[in-house]
């Protein structure tokens, strides 16, 4: 009997108990990961049908319902199931416990349910085409054509936007509370690692932007279905109001894809530069600064939708204003960069040389289009595009790899191949530049976004060929990086404890770490960037943090 009571408490839990049935955060966080790794494939597919067929000006690889269909699939699949999946549920879920010395989230089981609801609203959504079409209305649904639109493509967009914004607003209610009321013995604000600072900032723009989103949608839901009248004009509606109620939402939501990059960027620099962060304090508040100005700038999307130029120049003022906290954190950056002892590893090629030069790029061609003069002639261009693309793609794509490499030894154990690492590095770097760049020229050239065919309007066939065969080079980048990982995962060598000497708490812990994440619980007596600090600065330091707390 003694015998078998130990062989069943040995024995290896099923995969349904280890997996499914888990509440165990770092799990979440891995099949977060996993599952919008798999939903990028898709949406990356998307994008590559969509360039091959503006490469081809007059050709038919696809029809123009099939091109509103896929460009809807790709913004929609990018946005809500993968980029802000993978920021604040995989990495947030797996790195923000260990991060501020907690054995799990607030509410696990929420945890949990969080995750379920993300899988089932990206399976809503992808079961489209076999319910008879696509949506087609671009990842915005602008009335009145989604009004119209026939099928029921867009009624399962709709239901499959209710169903992951009820994730996100669960996910960033455990998020808040976590972060409050479960740091460990020490952990002041000023002490937190400056991903968790991000992933705080970003919690409260999910909790209160997702419900004007849900609004949204639901009142176009009961125009197509019920016989309102909220966006018909004739009947006395305006389209405007969703265009509002959207962008209220949809506008911060950059910055939830924006915002836990840049804690990930935070959490790198210092790490292989060997310095402490530069102005720790400016790059914590200033998060929580975009944070703010984010739910004040919506309207600059609607510069030409009839509203009134008077009534546009406050949004103009803001989107200028919020570039400051942005260029304060590039700035902090660089000044942490300025003689370090700098590491070039994967990791650091793609946060400091990726992520800080492609989303400035993106963040200086967003100043144009923030002025209202200028906005009138580009928008609705392909300049657009490119800036988007750049700040969201080049930019945060960038950290969201940097971070997979930097804390892939963490999560398994295992090393990644490093040659390969810095091959994929490179390749996205030139596919991405590739790309994106030439979107800016021909939307400056007037190139309509949204266009299936320009073969009545020359001068635009050489921009949209090579940023075609951008997207090819960034597909095999990406191909490589998931070769790399998932090779690595059973081939990789083993990795150390601390595997890049950094000073936050997750690796303090094994590789990977334990159940519950500590064996007893860690005391945060420092600030967590102290590389190169001599003891005495060390004190200084910490003392006045002991005071402001």
């Amino acid at each position: 009997m003694a015998t078998a009571a130990v062989a069943e408490a040995t024995r290896r839990p099923s995969f349904w108990r280890d997996w499914v049935l888990t509440v165990d955060h770092k799990k979440i966080g891995i099949m977060y990961a996993v599952t919008a790794l798999f939903f990028l494939i898709f949406g990356g597919l998307a994008a590559v049908a969509i360039r091959t067929q503006l490469a081809l000006p007059g050709e038919v690889v696809l029809k123009p319902d099939q091109f509103n269909q896929f460009f809807t699939m790709h913004g929609t699949i990018m946005i809500f199931l993968f980029v802000i999946p993978m920021l604040t549920g995989a990495f947030g879920n797996y790195l923000v416990p260990i991060m501020i010395g907690a054995i799990d989230m607030a509410f696990p089981r929420m945890n949990a349910l969080s995750y379920w609801l993300y899988l089932l609203g990206g399976i809503v959504l992808m079961i489209s085409p076999l319910m008879g079409n696509m949506p087609d209305v671009g990842w915005t649904a602008y009335p009145p054509y989604s009004i119209q639109s026939k099928g029921a493509g867009l009624d399962l967009w709709v239901t499959s936007v209710h169903i992951l914004g009820l994730s996100s607003i669960l996910a960033a209610v455990n998020f808040i509370v976590t972060i409050f009321n479960m740091r460990a013995p020490g952990m002041t604000f000023n002490r937190m690692p400056l991903f968790v600072w991000a992933s705080l900032v970003t919690s409260f723009i999910q909790l209160f932007g997702t419900p004007a989103l849900a609004g949204a949608v639901t009142t176009l839901l009961f125009d197509r279905h019920l016989g309102t009248v909220f966006y018909e004009v004739a009947a006395g509606g305006d389209p405007m109001l969703y265009q509002h109620l959207f962008w209220f939402y949809s506008h911060p939501a950059v910055y939830v894809m924006v915002i836990p990059a840049m804690g990930i960027v935070s959490e790198i620099i210092p790490v292989f530069a060997r310095k402490p962060i530069f102005g720790y304090h400016a790059i914590a508040y200033s998060s929580v600064a975009i944070g703010l100005l984010g739910f004040i700038v919506w309207a600059h999307h609607m510069f030409v939708a009839g509203m009134q130029v008077e009534a546009g120049i406050p949004f103009m003022v803001t989107s200028l204003i919020i570039a400051v906290p942005t260029a304060i954190k590039i700035f902090n950056w660089l000044s942490t960069l300025w003689r370090g002892s700098i590491q070039l590893s994967t990791p650091f090629l793609f946060s400091a040389f990726g992520f800080m030069f492609l989303f400035t790029i993106g963040g200086l061609t967003g100043l144009f289009l923030a002025a209202v003069p200028i906005d009138l002639h580009l928008h609705d261009t392909y300049f657009v595009v490119g800036h988007f693309h750049y700040v969201v793609f080049g930019g945060t794509m960038m950290a969201i790899i940097a971070g997979l490499f930097y804390w892939f030894p963490k999560a398994t154990g295992r090393m990644y191949n490093e040659t390969l690492g810095k091959w994929s590095f490179w390749i996205y770097f030139v596919g991405t530049n590739l790309t994106f760049f030439p979107m800016l020229l021909v939307g400056y050239k007037g190139m309509q976004r949204r266009v299936y065919d320009y073969s009545h309007t020359p001068g635009l066939e050489l921009g949209n060929q090579i940023a075609t065969i951008g997207s090819y080079v960034i597909s095999f980048a990406t191909i490589l990086v998931m070769v790399n990982i998932v090779v690595s995962l059973w081939k990789g060598a083993k990795a150390e404890a601390n595997q890049w000497g950094a000073q936050t708490l997750e690796w303090t812990v094994s590789s990977p770490p334990p159940e519950h994440n500590f064996l007893e619980m860690p005391v945060v007596t420092s600030y967590p960037y102290n590389f190169g600090v001599s003891a005495a600065e060390k004190k200084r330091f910490d003392d006045d943090e002991a005071v402001k707390a």
